[in-house]
């Protein structure tokens, strides 16, 4: 599996206000990383309708049903964050993790995924991390160098190392191929 979470699929400050702008959010990131097709998107509407797919926490994993494996073109993520919680069928969701498993993949990144949010400083750590607009992460060699795809704020240095932690934490085994 190749890089399944990348810069663009990143957002700390999420737009939408209801449970479906959410998912449509989510699934407009998907569609742009070109992991997915819009049809894709229609049917993470349609699981949303038979089960719920908040999962505690604060988090929302949306993702399109078994019929619709035929419209991922490669597995991938997005990350959203909500200063404001989406009412997700009476829950309140800060986190939405949009997923488009190839295969079994989604197996893989639903696990992963359950370890981050299953510790709750390592949700608190996300909900406390204020870096605008950027996203940072973690380039070649190993070396923590940081890229800002807007306004990056050199003052937020140890809530960029929370983002680039929850990146390596998410892509133990999933995010580069190996």
């Amino acid at each position: 599996m190749g890089e399944v979470l990348d810069a663009g699929s990143v957002v700390l400050q999420g737009g939408a206000t209801t449970r479906d702008a959410a998912i449509d959010e989510a699934g407009a990131l998907l569609v742009a990383a070109g992991a997915v097709s819009q049809a894709y998107v229609a049917a993470m509407h349609e699981r949303e309708t038979s089960v719920s797919t908040y999962m505690g926490n604060g988090l929302a994993i949306p993702h399109g049903t078994n019929e619709a494996k035929s419209e991922i073109a490669r597995s991938a993520m997005c990350f959203i964050r909500y200063a404001e919680p989406i009412d997700w069928n009476g829950q309140p969701a800060e986190f939405v993790v949009g997923i488009a498993g190839a295969g079994d993949d989604h197996l893989t990144l639903l696990s992963q995924l359950a370890g981050v949010f299953s510790d709750v400083d390592q949700v608190e750590r996300l909900r406390a991390a204020d870096i605008g607009i950027g996203y940072s992460r973690a380039l070649e060699g190993g070396a923590r160098k940081y890229e800002s795809l807007g306004q990056r704020d050199d003052g937020c240095v140890s809530a960029i190392a929370t983002t680039i932690e929850f990146h390596e934490r998410i892509g133990a085994g999933v995010i580069e191929a190996r």
